[in-house]
């Protein structure tokens, strides 16, 4: 069984810090044996990490388009920001990626899908995150599930994490896979576990982006 975290970020995205050997290290202390790397407009942590990790490292990318973010994962290259939604998601598709919707309806984040948004994409949608740690709001994750139980498509969960701490305070429990079209049959079979976390991590990407702006 994999034990998965799909929403990890390292020291490739603006707003963090964490080497890539931090989070080898968390996983493998807290048992987490499947991630998925969502740099914000970056994979070169996400293809590193594939080669040095001891576990299964999907790559994927928070891409921002001119409707807010969304989520490739499987990627191969990196698709990049400021695009439209329309041509985002084509990058996505044209190199066999899996595009998901990565805390949507969250009203505190100025770049999650809004409801309009998310019912124009539907039927290009393959999956949903609809659970995320770092969604100070129950009903944002409510509003998710509801969505992807009435579209059909298979939820997953992610810590969100931009600091090492974070890693696994959201993860699917799932049977394994090896590759994507196994991945979406695991997932629709895998049962989700969290909590959310704690409203001071905020504050941790907040100091990695200002570090980050001053050099």
């Amino acid at each position: 069984m994999f034990k998965a975290d799909f929403h990890i970020h390292t020291k490739y995205s603006m707003d963090c810090s964490t080497s890539l050997e931090q989070i080898i290290r968390t996983c493998l202390k807290k048992g987490i044996n499947c991630i998925a790397i969502a740099d914000h407009g970056a994979i070169e942590g996400a293809l590193q990490m594939q080669k040095i990790a001891p576990f299964t490292v999907i790559v994927a990318e928070e891409v921002l388009t001119d409707r807010g973010e969304i989520m490739g994962m499987f990627l191969k290259e990196l698709v990049p920001s400021g695009l439209s939604l329309e041509e985002t998601i084509q990058r996505i598709k044209r190199q066999g990626g899996l595009l998901c919707a990565q805390h949507p309806f969250d009203r505190f984040r100025k770049d999650a899908l809004k409801a309009d948004t998310m019912n124009e994409i539907a039927d290009q949608l393959d999956l949903v995150e609809v659970f995320n740690a770092r969604n100070p709001l129950l009903q944002s994750s409510q509003l998710a599930h509801k969505f992807a139980e009435e579209h059909g498509l298979p939820g997953c969960a992610g810590s969100d994490a931009h600091s090492h701490y974070e890693i696994g305070n959201a993860y699917v429990e799932m049977p394994e896979f090896k590759d994507k079209e196994e991945f979406l049959v695991a997932l629709s079979r895998g049962k989700i576990y969290g909590h959310r976390a704690n409203p001071f991590s905020h504050f941790a990407s907040m100091w990695s982006k200002i570090k980050k702006h001053a050099i």
